[in-house]
């Protein structure tokens, strides 16, 4: 039997024998820990009755774990030059699809339907994520039209950081509050450089999404209006509560006085910082704000 594709001699062999070079373009560093990899599928809890969905499957290695965990993979590889690798380095699973896409021009919704032969099934995801545009894929998966039973996904631990911060802590911020707002968080287990050919200069860690269990205590009116406060409040993250919301409702003195009211009715200084405010006080400060209409 051939050795795992995540073994360090083996991702030296298919490089090697394929010319490849990992490419910084892409954000392109291989997993070659096989206990990592297989962590990551207990972490995602893969069956046989799941879908899976991965992002970048690279040379294979994490796609080889979930074809033998998975009931069906579809993978999306957006560098052309790995295709042929895949389709060698995968053939013994016949459950493997892996297609030429960019994840954050696809449409998840119609690929469920499409690319699964059963898309009832639960769908997971698991990546590793490129670093660069980690938050740009975490939002086009919250933004899809797809009820996820689990992401599961790589990223740098610094990023990690911000998803489970606490309000009040330099790592909280609009990123924390978005993902939140539709999912909780845990983050499975750190990941060390030295697991990755080339070694990337940051740690990574395993984090797991999974739909809210309980509804929120309050519901906005708009989420969009919801994330442009967030947003806008956090655009200064010096700069108190008071400085960012003039920067957004504008310099009207009527205006500002209803700025005022809708602060002082909600018990909220405005002075503070936006990073002590909770997820749950933004839904209260948007709402109040359209209600005076300044939203």
């Amino acid at each position: 039997m051939s050795k795992q594709i995540g073994s360090p001699s083996r991702t030296r062999t298919i490089m090697n024998q394929y010319g490849i070079h990992a490419k910084k373009g892409f954000g392109q560093n291989f997993l070659t820990n096989p206990d990592v990899l297989s962590g990551i599928v207990r972490a995602a809890k893969i069956t046989k009755d799941d879908n899976v969905i991965e992002i970048g499957p690279g040379i294979g290695a994490l796609t080889e774990k979930l074809a033998q965990a998975a009931g069906q993979v579809v993978a999306l590889e957006i560098d052309e030059s790995l295709l042929p690798v895949l389709d060698d380095v995968l053939s013994p699973y016949d459950n493997v699809t892996v297609l030429n896409r960019d994840v954050l021009k696809t449409n998840l919704a119609e690929l469920v339907q499409t690319a699964f032969e059963d898309p009832t099934k639960p769908v997971k995801v698991v990546a590793n994520l490129p670093y660069y545009i980690t938050s740009p894929i975490l939002f086009s998966l919250l933004a899809s039209q797809v009820e996820w039973a689990a992401v599961c996904v790589m990223m740098q631990k610094e990023v990690a950081d911000r998803l489970v911060a606490k309000p009040g802590t330099k790592d909280y911020g609009a990123l924390t509050l978005a993902i939140d707002y539709r999912m909780d968080v845990k983050v499975a287990f750190a990941v060390s450089r030295k697991s990755f050919v080339p070694a990337p200069n940051v740690d990574s860690a395993i984090v797991l999404l999974t739909q809210k269990k309980a509804p929120l205590p309050v519901a906005p009116f708009n989420d969009d209006r919801l994330f442009g406060l967030v947003r806008g409040c956090f655009a200064h993250r010096r700069k108190s509560l008071w400085n960012n919301l003039k920067t957004i409702v504008g310099k009207d003195k009527e205006r500002l006085e209803r700025v005022r009211l809708v602060l002082d009715q909600l018990g909220i200084d405005a002075q503070t910082r936006p990073e002590r405010l909770s997820l749950v006080e933004f839904i209260n400060l948007t709402n109040a704000m359209h209600d005076q209409g300044l939203l």
